[in-house]
């Protein structure tokens, strides 16, 4: 006689575990096939749960976008903050660990990082939530920058964040190592702040 197959239930996980787990596997997903790819669907599939789990979590497709932005944003803040810990009181010093923190945080994200930016760029309501958590990045760059160079305006700070995402971009296609993406974008740094970037390492 055939023994039954023995099925073992889903774990039940606190909401909150379930939901890093749910943004854990749309990280993977979007790392694999991209962006355009997810659907709450497949992303229920792929975590093995029911799709209505995944739509009282997030909504909809793009409140996983969103989720998984902030939750960027949040690490890269917080590298940042770690890094500015440890600053020596000089501009150099200072411009040297921001860049290398603004860097290094994208660089760990990966591709997958680029795919969920392009994709915020396509929604208004995408769109701003990224412009309120660039501008909280911003603030901090701000003031740990001002202390040595005096009142920044936006276009200047706004320059390091375009320099930065440039920068990642080529690092994360080979094209500049990731020493020479920190180390140019701490001369960009002190260039746009009116300040010698002969001081950052060459």
């Amino acid at each position: 006689m055939t023994e039954p197959a023995v099925t073992t239930p889903r774990r039940r996980l606190p909401k909150s575990e379930r939901r890093a787990q749910l943004l854990e596997v749309a990280r993977e997903f979007i790392r694999e096939a991209g962006t355009d790819e997810l659907t709450l669907g497949r992303l229920a599939e792929r975590a093995g749960v029911t799709k209505p789990l995944v739509y009282d979590h997030f909504g909809d497709r793009a409140g996983v976008l969103a989720e998984l932005y902030r939750e960027f944003e949040a690490r890269q803040r917080q590298a940042l903050a770690a890094a500015l810990d440890e600053a020596d009181p000089q501009l150099a010093a200072v411009a040297g660990l921001v860049a290398g923190a603004y860097i290094d945080c994208c660089l760990a994200e990966g591709r997958e990082l680029v795919d969920v930016v392009a994709a915020l760029a396509g929604s208004t309501g995408l769109s701003e939530l990224r412009q309120e958590a660039e501008e909280e990045y911003l603030a901090m760059c701000r003031e740990a920058l001002e202390p040595f160079t005096g009142p920044l305006d936006a276009a200047v700070l706004q320059a390091i964040i375009g320099a930065g995402d440039s920068l990642v971009r080529g690092a994360l296609e080979d094209k500049v190592s990731p020493d020479r993406a920190r180390r140019v974008l701490t001369r960009v740094i002190l260039a746009v702040t009116d300040h010698d970037p002969a001081a950052a390492v060459r």
